[in-house]
């Protein structure tokens, strides 16, 4: 897994509500058009994913641990993970990206700056 992280001057539960909020991801995303979860966001919780160029894509989280950390399998692939921690007077938020998928570290780059600006707005 590479992990990349942003420090941000928010606190860490606003940080999570929007890694959290299914409406808020195509806000931040700069991959996602659109999702759906079917029921509470907790681990077996499934969905749907609407990348910004071809049809849905099935996901399932595979860890949850509320206020923290979260990741997830999409199309049956394991893909980003995202942990929110404390850090000083604000929040370190960390993604992680699989090795295998190293050109995905631009648009996770692209997730963090954009969670930072709408964390603080």
């Amino acid at each position: 897994m590479l992990i990349l992280r942003r420090e941000i001057a928010a606190h860490p539960d606003r940080v999570w509500q929007l890694v959290t909020d299914l409406e808020a991801w195509p806000r931040w995303g700069p991959s996602v058009r659109r999702a759906e979860i079917d029921g509470p966001f907790e681990v077996g919780a499934t969905g749907r994913v609407w990348p910004v160029v071809g049809p849905p894509l099935p996901f399932v989280l595979t860890a949850v641990v509320p206020g923290r950390r979260w990741s997830w399998k999409v199309a049956g692939i394991p893909a980003t993970t995202h942990a929110v921690e404390a850090s000083g007077a604000g929040t370190r938020l960390s993604m992680g990206v699989p090795v295998w998928a190293p050109a995905y570290v631009p648009v996770v780059t692209i997730a963090l700056r954009r969670i930072d600006q709408l964390a603080r707005a």
